[in-house]
């Protein structure tokens, strides 16, 4: 596995531990179809929220949040509703989140985490 996967891996367990810490409950994570990848889905009460999650072990070459574009907005709201339609899950509503995280192996993770940015 490349050094880059294992981040992410990581990021997104530390992400997942964060949200579950502030009462959104994951359901889901790293769910692929042919048309992409989800890294997690959550439920924030009846609201369902797919979370894009981006890991660097610096900003050295950017924050990690500049890294979640538009084209990948669009793509995830696609992918949300198909993972529900798979799941059977009925929205209550739906919310993409992005979390940001730096990593750098010496300090605790750095977390930013943006609600609704989609």
């Amino acid at each position: 596995m490349k050094a880059k996967d294992v981040l992410g891996q990581s990021g997104e367990r530390v992400a997942a531990d964060y949200l579950e810490d502030k009462g959104i409950r994951v359901i889901d994570s790293n769910w692929r179809c042919p048309a992409g990848e989800i890294d997690l889905v959550a439920l924030d009460g009846a609201e369902l929220v797919i979370v894009e999650v981006k890991t660097r072990r610096s900003r050295r070459y950017g924050d990690p949040l500049e890294a979640v574009t538009a084209a990948k907005l669009a793509r995830l709201r696609t992918l949300a509703v198909l993972w529900a339609r798979e799941h059977r899950h009925v929205m209550g509503g739906l919310r993409i989140d992005a979390v940001g995280i730096i990593m750098d192996g010496r300090t605790e993770p750095h977390i930013d985490h943006l609600k609704g940015v989609a």
